[in-house]
């Protein structure tokens, strides 16, 4: 039954606390569209996404005007593309051709982003793995709502280092691409260890082999409302402050959780995941470091700070996971830099640097996010950023990820600017001492020894 003070609860949330439903994700499987004709693929892919995904944006506004409740992006997530384009392509420009056909496609329906542009390479790269990487830099400049990602790690595999150090390279390509636009073809380009196969949120979204033709899984928002309901038990012990993450995220998976039903029903697809991710915005009061300095930190970064985050990402899971029927993605608490004005605000302090950024992932959902470098850091280093984080998701049995940005032309001291949902960062100090031996060397790091679990 509904309770009459729940209801002016949650509209008190949307109405003065940022609550939000970021995303509405839409997977398709592509499998369906393989051909050895580039012509004839890019047809199918075309025709399937238009077709199946017709009504996603619409059925999401009749969603919000019907319960209130904003719906921020509606987005699409397809197979990898290294899988769906590996008969037809046979060089990184074939592969720029299916990825304006999404983009195509994802004009036509009116998604925001379009994810899936993606290669999953944690033990081996086949050739049509390393033509769809290679083919990164050129697509993201060429299209508007493409994200890609590779994953490149996982705990039963070990780190792929060839596929690291190609990243690397692939990422300073990607913002020299960009370079006119502060590189921002680096913010749509992820680099994964573990990644998940169902992920809603972006630039990592793609729909796994494991899943059905098509699903829909909704990934929610919500930090400024767990902000607000902790200014009511200030100066409390951990009980209290824990019960109170606890309910909180409780209320918003349910908001998630009653957005993904209706949907699925209207749009007659079967409902997937909720994440259970508290994903920050640029507004202000969307703040994950809001939270953790309103736990008790004068400024994000501060001594204490991996604690506090630990605890809220635990309280987060335990209470969203009572709310839906299913839960999955990355699910905890997102600390990208540029999409929170309180991660913002401490770099600008001083109190937030790259190293600190780093030990916080080991207890997040995420990992170094969204996160301007200066133009000039080399593509071993690139590199050897991303093998550490590959390497704390892969020992940790956690998905793990890097968003770097090195922005062509700026420098510590400088701010990019991404514009919109992905908002704006000072550039931050990278370590100047070189790894390029170690990135070279070939092969696989591998897996820890408790992967070994059959």
């Amino acid at each position: 039954m509904i309770n009459m003070y729940e209801v002016s609860e949650t509209n008190e949330m949307i109405e003065h606390e940022n609550l939000d439903v970021r995303t509405i994700t839409l997977g398709i499987s592509l499998l369906d569209c393989i051909d050895s004709d580039l012509e004839e693929l890019n047809r199918k892919i075309y025709d399937k996404i238009t077709e199946t995904a017709k009504d996603l944006v619409s059925v999401g506004r009749d969603i919000e005007k019907e319960f209130g409740i904003p719906i921020v992006n509606k987005r699409i997530s397809v197979t990898p593309i290294a899988l769906v384009g590996g008969a037809a392509c046979k060089s990184p420009e074939d592969f720029v051709t299916i990825a304006k056909t999404l983009d195509r496609a994802a004009d036509k329906v009116g998604v925001n982003f379009i994810g899936g542009y993606s290669a999953l390479v944690s033990k081996g790269m086949t050739k049509s793995d390393e033509n769809l990487i290679r083919s990164i830099p050129q697509a993201l400049a060429q299209t508007e709502r493409i994200c890609s990602s590779v994953n490149v790690g996982s705990t039963k595999t070990g780190i792929n280092m060839d596929a690291v150090r190609l990243c690397g390279e692939i990422v300073k390509a990607t913002a020299e691409e960009t370079k006119e636009r502060d590189s921002l073809g680096c913010a749509k380009l992820v680099i994964f260890c573990n990644a998940p196969d169902d992920n809603p949120f972006m630039a990592g979204a793609f729909l796994g082999v494991t899943e059905s033709d098509a699903v829909i899984n909704v990934g929610v928002s919500g930090p400024g409302v767990v902000k607000k309901a902790l200014e009511k038990v200030r100066g409390k012990g951990f009980e209290e402050l824990c019960e109170t993450i606890k309910k909180t995220a409780f209320k918003v998976t349910r908001v998630g959780q009653l957005v993904a039903g209706e949907a699925s029903q209207r749009l007659g697809i079967p409902f997937g995941i909720v994440d259970l991710s508290l994903a920050p915005t640029p507004a202000i009061g969307d703040s994950v470091a809001e939270i953790l300095e309103e736990i008790g930190l004068v400024r994000v970064g501060a001594p204490g700070t991996t604690a506090a985050l630990a605890m809220l990402n635990d309280q987060v899971k335990k209470g969203g996971v009572m709310a839906s029927s299913y839960v999955g993605g990355l699910s905890g608490a997102f600390i990208p830099v540029s999409e929170d004005q309180g991660m913002i605000d401490a770099v600008h302090a001083g109190s937030l640097t790259l190293e600190k950024l780093e030990a916080m992932t080991c207890v997040c959902s995420v990992g170094l996010d969204m996160i301007a470098i200066p133009g000039h850091t080399s593509a071993a280093t690139l590199s050897g950023i991303i093998a550490d984080e590959m390497a704390i998701g892969m020992v940790n049995q956690k998905t793990t990820a890097v968003r770097l940005i090195p922005v062509i032309g700026k420098d510590v001291g400088d701010t990019a600017e991404f514009g919109g949902l992905l908002g704006y960062a000072p550039i931050m100090p990278v370590n100047e001492f070189r790894c390029d031996a170690f990135v070279s060397r070939k092969g696989r790091i591998p897996a820890p020894i408790h992967s070994f679990k059959n």
